[in-house]
């Protein structure tokens, strides 16, 4: 199967859909969003990455904002930094593709991050027909990469994750909400998805319904 051009979604959310589907729904579904001081700075910390340079160091190539795209998994992104490595110096043949996606914090203990990254690894491999083996994520926080290694398992929840996420655009549906404190607590959603209060109901309809209690009053 193939996805159209028109179906492609956007593979960072991916990593929203593997740390909250609620969350992953009010902003791809419903088309909410709201910026806090984590979302601030991530955004700031990305923008810099994706300045489109290329540095090459003798069989290294290391591309800055490449576009990637994957129509087996309907995906789509720009990644921070693609590292090439050529078998010599007139640079002809790739012998290796290496995806690294920046995050302003620290290493988590969740796979959203390591999903978001093996995406990346997907499209490439897709793109340039060479296999993938290591990927990294780079922690502003610790100023380190941490390998993630694109075997099987990751490579297994990241395409049910793509597949995943199509079927919930595609039903227009938002999960029903689950509270946990050490995750919600931080979320830039936090007001709008009112984790405490709504079970099962949509942030639109939510809204929809505040606005029309203060019209009536």
């Amino acid at each position: 199967m193939a996805y159209p051009e028109s179906e492609l979604i956007p593979i960072s959310a991916l990593q929203h859909l593997v740390y909250c589907e609620r969350q992953f729904a009010l902003i791809h579904v419903e088309g909410v969003w709201n910026e806090n001081l984590h979302t601030t700075r991530g955004r700031g910390f990305h923008e810099r990455a994706h300045s489109g340079k290329t540095e090459v160091r003798g069989t290294l190539v290391r591309s800055f904002g490449v576009p990637v795209r994957s129509l087996e998994f309907g995906l789509v992104g720009v990644t921070d930094a693609v590292e090439f490595r050529y078998s010599d110096e007139t640079l002809s043949k790739i012998e290796s593709v290496t995806p690294v996606e920046y995050k302003v914090g620290a290493p988590k203990k969740g796979a959203w991050d390591a999903v978001q990254v093996t995406a990346q690894a997907l499209c490439l491999e897709e793109m340039t027909g060479v296999e993938i083996p290591e990927a990294f994520l780079y922690y502003g926080k610790t100023h380190r990469r941490v390998r993630v290694y694109v075997d099987a398992r990751i490579r297994a929840q990241t395409e049910s994750a793509a597949l995943r996420a199509h079927v919930l655009i595609q039903q227009d549906t938002t999960p029903r909400v689950g509270y946990d404190p050490k995750k919600c607590d931080a979320c830039s959603l936090f007001d709008i998805c009112k984790p405490r209060v709504l079970v099962g109901v949509s942030a639109s309809a939510y809204m929809e319904r505040a606005i029309a209690a203060i019209l009536q009053d």
